[in-house]
């Protein structure tokens, strides 16, 4: 078995980072829950549990070999152990194992983002071959073009050659975004949501305080989900890079909220809690694609721009094309 300096440290970074991925998918379910009403909530958190225990293992038998296996630019393989991986081999200088942990956990964030968006809609079982369906195929196939040699990792404009996704504004929040916004617009809004004219009206969630911890939760993990993303620790270069994200991710966070809060403040005269903790989910998302590849003053317009769109976005989908997104 091959040993390389570093291997421990680095195999240590990854697992407490996807032991911090994991833990998202709690704060994921208290801000869904905190935001709809009392009577969903049972339900909104079991689907944030089942999307994890579904996806694991669906994951390890098809989609890792399809994200990460060598067959073509578009589809990599069809089962891990079929597709050129050994149980015992390093996947740069850590185990396959924790490789395939630490994918999985963001296979499950991606899963699990469409659940508040469909949230008091979707019937349990449909949610079920859904999360299914996203860890087995929809994930990994895109995973793999940009992650797993494909070819938007490999695809070259104006000199430009690779599509860089550090931890996931793509690969992971965009593929659940989409399939969120999909999923809520055929589904359509809540009874109640809009009268007669098509107005919009607040259904308020049942606990501010539950989905404020949710937020906190995803800020904390996101510590582990972006600085992960380095695959080690163990050399100067690595220690160096993750220092960074660590500083621009959480800079753009707190811009993104503060920015939140007082555009909300302006525009509606009062600061909008629940928008507010929006708009710091806002920046995490914004800033995790290049998070490596920018510097703090940079990462702080990132958060900025991201806390602005966030309540434009929110109003343009509940005003405008009226697809109701309950968190």
């Amino acid at each position: 078995m091959e040993n390389f300096p570093g291997m421990q440290l680095d195999t240590l970074w990854i697992l407490l980072g996807a032991a911090l991925v994991y833990f998202m998918q709690a704060g994921f379910a208290m801000v869904e829950a905190g935001l709809t009403r009392a009577k969903n909530a049972g339900n909104i958190v079991m689907k944030n549990m089942m999307d994890f225990a579904c996806g694991t293992p669906i994951y390890w038998l098809i989609g890792y070999g399809i994200m990460y296996g060598s067959a073509n630019a578009f589809f990599g393989g069809i089962f891990p152990f079929c597709s050129g991986f050994d149980s015992n081999s390093l996947i740069g200088t850590i185990p396959m194992w924790a490789h395939m942990v630490f994918n999985t956990v963001f296979c499950a964030t991606s899963a699990t983002i469409v659940s508040g968006a469909m949230a008091e809609r979707t019937k349990f079982k449909s949610y079920l071959i859904y999360s299914v369906f996203i860890s087995a195929v929809i994930y990994p196939i895109e995973g793999h073009w940009v992650w797993g040699g494909g070819w938007l990792s490999n695809l070259t404009i104006l000199g430009w050659t690779g599509f860089h996704d550090y931890a996931g504004s793509t690969v992971v929040h965009m593929t659940g975004g989409i399939c969120a916004l999909v999923g809520a617009a055929l589904l359509g809004p809540r009874i109640g949501k809009y009268d007669k004219e098509g107005k919009p009206h607040a259904i308020p969630g049942h606990s501010i305080t539950l989905a404020a911890l949710g937020v906190f939760i995803l800020w904390f993990g996101w510590f582990g989900f972006n600085p992960a993303s380095s695959y080690g620790l163990s050399t100067t270069a690595q220690a160096f890079d993750v220092s960074n994200v660590f500083m621009t991710t959480n800079l753009a966070a707190a811009v993104a909220t503060v920015v939140t809060m007082l555009f909300t403040w302006i525009r509606y005269g009062k600061p909008d809690v629940s928008m507010t903790m929006n708009g710091s989910l806002a920046g995490l998302v914004a800033i995790t694609a290049p998070c490596s590849a920018v510097d703090p003053w940079a990462a702080a317009i990132i958060g900025a721009v991201a806390g602005i769109l966030v309540v434009l976005s929110v109003e343009f989908f509940d005003k405008i094309v009226r697809i109701d997104d309950p968190a």
